[in-house]
Formats: C-alpha cells, structure tokens, sequence
C-alpha cells in the first residue's frame, strides 16, 4: 500500500482525520508554549520604556476608539526595506505597556512606529484636520472634530487603574495626580516638576516628557491628547546606544 493509500484513509475518515489533526496541533502548540514557563521573562528590559503619561493614555484611547489601527500598523519587521523607510526594527519591550498592543494587520497608511518628533505639532493638526490638503493622494478621513472635543481627565485615573490591573506599574503616587499631570502636559506655563519627576528622565533613563499645547488651542481638547500620543511613539528607546541582548 502507497503512502497516497494511506493518506487517503485518513482524508476520507472524519473522525480519524479530527483526531490526528487536534493531535498535530496539541504537539506543535505545546512545542510554543512550555518553553515560555522556563524562562525568567518573555521580555526583554530596555533601558527608556516607560508607561505612558495620562495625557498619552487618553491619545491612545482616541487613536483605538477610531480605529486608527486598521490603517496603521505599529511594527517595523527587521527587513532591510522596512528598516531603511521607518528605522529600527520594534522591540517587544516598546509595546509591552500596550493593552492590547497596536501592531496591526495591514498598511493602508504608513507604519507609526516611529513616528514620534518626526513631525512638529502644527503639521499632526494640518493633518489630522485635512489629510489630504498635507498628502493629497491620501484615503484618510478628516479628524477635525477633535480638536472640538473639549476634555478634562475627569476619568484618566479610572483608565490608569485599569492597566495597573493588568501589569503596568502605575504608582499610587502617578494615579493621585493623574488629572494634575493629565492638565499640565498640554500647558507649556505649567508647574511640570511633578510630571517630569513622575514619568520623565529622572525616573525612566530616558528623554523628558513633552510639554506643549499640542494643537495651539486655549482649551484641552482630544486632539491635544492624540498628538501627544503620536508624538512619544518610537521616542523611549535610544537607539544610538542599544545593544541587543545576545541570549535572545
């Protein structure tokens, strides 16, 4: 009998081919995952990464409430053409205050990876207002009505507890003045010693937190919050002095 006979049995026996098939994917998905519980951690520590500020927090909320994932991916893969057009390749450790992570599943627009101080302030407005009057052959839809959404961190702590929840480390310091700092990052005259000493590089090794009135408006609106967030994206890890680790 042919191995073709042979496969051809198992093809035309329902139950036969249900069994084996759970049987392949048992083995293969024990294979993954038992390694993942001999190890110390799956990720690996970088020196800069910090969790997001309350005013990032509430960008970030904005940028999955209108689905701006579905355009944008937030993974460069560590091929040369990826790497030559957007930068060095994603780290698990830049997402791993992520819940759920941003890495997305197609490109309609560019990956956003690193697209934090690529761009000033004024240009994420013009764009976030009217992509096409900054791109023109752009798909993208107009974002103006956030900068009329006026808000006020009235429940960023609530958001803050909830990630706490699932593994960032939110202190009770950070959530106690979670509005206060929420207010202060987009007020370029605020008292921003708390802030900084909080989230910035005294804390986290890394740059200080951007302070600006991120859409040029008096109010607080959610495009100051969503810029804010674009704006740290790719920014925490400096990658001048970044040496992999060679165990991983």
């Amino acid at each position: 009998m042919s191995i073709l006979d042979k496969h051809k049995k198992i093809e035309t026996h329902a139950t036969l081919l249900l069994v084996l098939s759970f049987l392949v994917v048992t083995i293969g998905g024990l294979v993954e995952i038992v390694p993942l519980f001999y190890i110390q951690n799956t990720i690996e520590k970088v020196t800069g990464v910090r969790p997001y500020t309350p005013l990032e927090l509430a960008g970030r909320e904005i940028y999955v409430r209108e689905g701006c994932y579905v355009c944008h991916s937030q993974m460069i893969r560590p091929m040369r053409d990826e790497v030559e057009r957007y930068g060095h390749y994603s780290l698990a450790a830049e997402s791993m205050y992520d819940h759920p992570f941003q890495w997305g599943s197609k490109r309609t627009g560019p990956d956003l990876a690193r697209v934090g101080n690529r761009y000033s302030n004024a240009w994420h407005v013009d764009h976030l207002t009217n992509p096409q009057a900054v791109v023109p052959e752009s798909v993208m839809p107009k974002y103006a009505f956030l900068s009329g959404h006026v808000i006020d961190g009235q429940y960023i702590a609530d958001s803050m507890w909830a990630n706490r929840v699932v593994g960032v480390p939110y202190t009770d310091d950070m959530m106690a003045n979670a509005k206060a700092d929420f207010a202060a990052q987009a007020d370029p005259n605020a008292d921003t010693a708390g802030l900084q000493e909080r989230y910035g590089a005294a804390a986290f090794k890394h740059l200080d937190v951007t302070v600006a009135n991120f859409d040029g408006q008096p109010e607080l609106t959610e495009m100051d919050a969503l810029i804010a967030y674009l704006q740290v994206l790719g920014t925490m890890v400096d990658f001048s002095t970044y040496t992999p680790d060679p165990s991983r």
